[in-house]
């Protein structure tokens, strides 16, 4: 689909695009995705029919703009955060030639890479309710639309919203970059596992981790989620008491549930860190994102996933 030749015709015709390719319908879920009883209860709604004054994107990209909904995409959701954080690749996917303010026609694009190309994935507004809640990922500024309208465009990718309910991250950051991407096991992991960690962020690649566990989203007592996905944002070596700590910053794509152990947001370690490097580093809110020491994230993560455009 022409992205800018089917906005020009539905603007000339003063109508709101409808994809007939992916449409308002239970067939765009998925069958297997929600009881029967409740995909009849599906409600489509769009953008302007929930805000005044919606837009795309406010003050900038940010993974604190993600919260997910319903549907088990924290796989995607893991690689999209770490993809707000590298504005180089970002702008592939994130293409800035549409809005709710300029030519709004109800009708979105954005790219994916698959199979060696950028493809083009156009889409119509319109998001899947259910109760009155979002199905999909929803906006934590609640007029702010971009994670929705791009995830709703990779579920279009992918067959149906139920096709993104459980996968890779890896795959997913190949989707987002065309880049390349390495695994790193944490129950054997590499000797250099710190330099590695250290090295990438320096790199600016995308890094994502893992849990292991067969039940998904459980969530045990010391905050960390069991067959969950987590965007890694931070890897640093700071001063602690005489000497220097290697420690890893994690964000967790619900928006919010944190780790509750060493270096979490209010934990004693960082009474022994000097307040500079406090500032910098720690923001104390229940926003998904926690420090913890490379010790700790080998023992409570399974897999790491690098991802760079270049080997």
């Amino acid at each position: 689909q022409d992205f800018n030749r089917l906005r020009a015709l539905c603007l000339s015709q003063g109508l709101l695009f409808e994809d007939a390719t992916f449409p308002a319908h239970f067939s765009s879920i998925g069958p297997n995705l929600l009881p029967e009883d409740k995909l009849r209860h599906i409600q489509w709604k769009r953008p302007t029919e929930l805000q005044r004054n919606p837009f795309l994107i406010i003050d900038g990209v940010s993974r604190f703009d993600i919260m997910q909904g319903e549907i088990g995409d924290c796989w995607m959701l893991a690689a999209l955060g770490s993809l707000t954080l590298q504005k180089q690749f970002l702008q592939n996917v994130l293409p800035k030639d549409q809005g709710f303010q300029d030519n709004y026609a109800g009708i979105f694009h954005f790219r994916f890479w698959q199979c060696g190309d950028w493809v083009d994935v156009v889409i119509d507004d319109r998001l899947p309710f259910l109760n009155g809640r979002y199905l999909s990922v929803h906006p934590r500024t609640s007029n702010e639309f971009w994670p929705s309208l791009l995830e709703k465009a990779y579920a279009k990718l992918r067959g149906s919203y139920q096709n993104l309910h459980g996968g890779y991250l890896s795959d997913a950051l190949v989707d987002l970059t065309g880049g390349v991407q390495v695994q790193f096991s944490l129950k054997d992991p590499p000797s250099d596992l710190e330099e590695i960690l250290k090295a990438a962020a320096k790199s600016r690649c995308l890094m994502g981790c893992s849990t292991s566990g067969h039940l998904r989203n459980i969530e045990l007592r010391n905050g960390i989620v069991q067959g969950h996905a987590y965007t890694v944002t931070g890897a640093v070596k700071i001063r602690y008491k005489n000497g220097w700590k290697h420690i890893i910053r994690i964000w967790n794509p619900w928006g919010h549930g944190e780790w509750k152990g060493p270096w979490s947001d209010d934990s004693p370690q960082w009474d022994r860190v000097e307040p500079q490097y406090r500032e910098a580093y720690l923001r104390d809110k229940d926003d998904g994102e926690f420090w913890m020491s490379c010790k700790n994230f080998q023992e409570q993560f399974s897999w790491l996933y690098v991802c760079n455009s270049t080997p």
